[in-house]
């Protein structure tokens, strides 16, 4: 009786001491960084799928600021050319290739958007205005849930460094840091565009 109450405790002892060791915690706040991050692709994916219409309408105002529309274009097929799995987020080459695509998109929209007070056609367009709503609306997405990805990936960062879940971060899980995104300088702020003499715009 005794020696198998000495099991028990031994057993006790030892899921306590695996638990303390991060054996839970680790894959649990691995887990909620890489669902954070599903956010983030999604946030990207919705300002991706607006822009072709974006060029379009600006092609269609006979724009000449061709260089800045091509901007555009190449910058958007480098960023749906790269596409990253949550693996890769422990990779620090794949994942800067990523987030340097989806800043340099960042960029080039932010280009397109200071020659709308050039073009009057553009800036009575309803349908452009709308779709910049689109886009700074998206941007203001990504900007959070980026956000709230680098949050939970510093959490999960910090309890694999930290003492005693270190432990059961490298030897049980093998366990790697996560990349933190970076946005581009200025990436939080939109510019707000005057749109005059719409009628219909957001309708």
């Amino acid at each position: 009786m005794f020696t198998r109450l000495a099991k028990l405790a031994t057993l006790a002892v030892g899921t306590f001491a695996l638990a303390g060791c991060g054996i839970n915690s680790v894959p649990a706040k691995e887990e909620t960084a890489k669902a954070q991050w599903a956010n983030v692709e999604a946030a990207l994916q919705r300002r991706s799928d607006v822009i072709p219409n974006l060029v379009s309408v600006v092609e269609a105002a006979a724009v000449s600021e061709e260089n800045i529309l091509t901007g555009v274009i190449e910058a958007r097929s480098r960023a749906t050319s790269i596409n990253i799995t949550t693996d890769d987020l422990s990779n620090p080459e794949e994942f800067q290739r990523f987030n340097e695509a989806q800043n340099e998109l960042t960029q080039a929209l932010g280009q397109l958007r200071t020659i709308v007070e050039a073009y009057p056609d553009l800036q009575s367009n309803a349908r452009f205005a709308d779709l910049m709503v689109e886009i700074e609306q998206s941007n203001n997405m990504i900007n959070t849930e980026i956000g709230r990805y680098n949050e939970t990936a510093r959490d999960y960062n910090t309890e694999i460094r930290t003492f005693p879940s270190t432990i059961g971060a490298n030897i049980i899980h093998g366990a790697e840091p996560l990349e933190y995104f970076e946005a581009a300088e200025g990436a939080e702020e939109n510019p707000e565009v005057e749109f005059d003499n719409i009628t219909g715009a957001g309708a």
